[in-house]
């Protein structure tokens, strides 16, 4: 016995037709082998799909009020029942209508009078095919599924590695990600790239995996050798981020490699200059800055985001795009309930691994 066979009787069909007589005919020739339910005319069709969507639709064409054609292009317009196959069942001639039929999302067309073989092939047929692709369809989103968790568990682990021998919380690449998110939607960029953004700016210090520790951790002012090596950590980051040529680690390139650029020029690692700085890298620069500024660190104390805002103000057209200056002060409020929502994140995180080690 076929797989298709084994599951017809978990199959559902629903047939549409004004008509009692055909609704009978087509009922004695499927329920051996389908449920069946049955609508007399569009109207209560479309109630009877939104209550509980079929496998698969006979539809009559010629019907009043609401016609056949009607009803599967209202179907097909909702992404809920788009993908349910619609067979329309109809004594019209071929050529024209069933080229509209067609237009409007039907798989296929059975001529009256009913011929039950007919009937029970096609309808095989198109079940099985939806069937296949549901399958299909599954298998692609769990697919995708495994590889967006792996996309992000590799991102978190080039976040953790420039930070691991840092002074920085874990907390701040993420928080510093979502005011870059923020940022970047204000500036008009679309949901997803945006998303892709707050992604790809937790990777911007990446470069500092291979900085000596002795740099990194030193706990005092850097003598200039090596702040040039501490400066080398950018072009690090963008070689080791170009590595992968996909949208994501495009971005955190660019932004790995420019976020240390300056409006004026007088930024590294290559003295870029005014738009010649990627806007993605603006951006970080701007986010990164005033989470570095409001946050506290072992040798300072958190500014407030006043004051925060007071020295990005002040560095407009030095450091900072002076326009990406103004709409990121303007943002006030939304900066505050996002810093808001990561230090409840925190206090969570750090309440959870108490809780472990007790």
């Amino acid at each position: 016995m076929s797989p298709m066979t084994d599951q017809s009787v978990s199959f559902s069909v629903l047939v549409v037709d004004d008509e009692p007589a055909n609704i009978d005919i087509l009922k004695d020739i499927l329920q051996p082998l389908y449920k069946v339910r049955v609508a007399p005319s569009g109207q209560i069709a479309l109630k009877v799909i939104e209550r509980t969507p079929p496998d698969l639709i006979l539809l009559d064409v010629m019907m009043p009020e609401m016609d056949g054609l009607e009803v599967c292009k209202r179907l097909k317009s909702q992404p809920a029942f788009a993908g349910i196959p619609v067979i329309f069942v109809t004594a019209l001639g071929q050529g024209e209508d069933e080229e509209r039929g067609f237009a409007v999302g039907a798989v296929d067309y059975i001529a009256k009078p009913i011929v039950p073989a007919l009937v029970l092939a096609r309808v095989k047929t198109h079940l099985a095919l939806s069937h296949q692709q549901k399958v299909t369809e599954q298998a692609v989103q769990q697919r995708t599924q495994a590889l967006l968790e792996s996309q992000h568990s590799a991102i978190n682990m080039l976040a953790t590695a420039g930070h691991y021998n840092d002074t920085d919380t874990g907390v701040h690449i993420w928080r510093m990600a979502a005011y870059a998110k923020a940022l970047a939607l204000r500036l008009h960029w679309p949901v997803e790239k945006a998303e892709l953004l707050g992604q790809a700016a937790t990777m911007h210090d990446t470069g500092k995996i291979g900085i000596p520790d002795s740099i990194l951790k030193a706990p005092r002012r850097l003598t200039d050798e090596e702040m040039a090596i501490m400066r080398e950590h950018a072009q690090i980051g963008y070689e080791i981020l170009s590595q992968s040529h996909c949208p994501l680690f495009d971005l955190a390139a660019e932004v790995a490699w420019c976020h240390h650029e300056k409006w004026d020029g007088s930024g590294y690692p290559r003295k870029l200059q005014g738009t010649d700085i990627p806007e993605s890298a603006r951006i970080v620069a701007l986010a990164d800055v005033f989470d570095a500024l409001t946050m506290e660190r072992p040798y300072k104390q958190a500014w407030s985001c006043e004051a925060a805002f007071d020295y990005i103000r002040n560095e407009a057209g030095r450091h900072f795009d002076p326009k990406m200056v103004e709409l990121f002060c303007s943002m006030h409020s939304e900066l505050k309930d996002i810093k808001q929502e990561w230090a409840q994140r925190e206090c969570q995180t750090i309440a959870a691994t108490a809780a472990k080690a007790s």
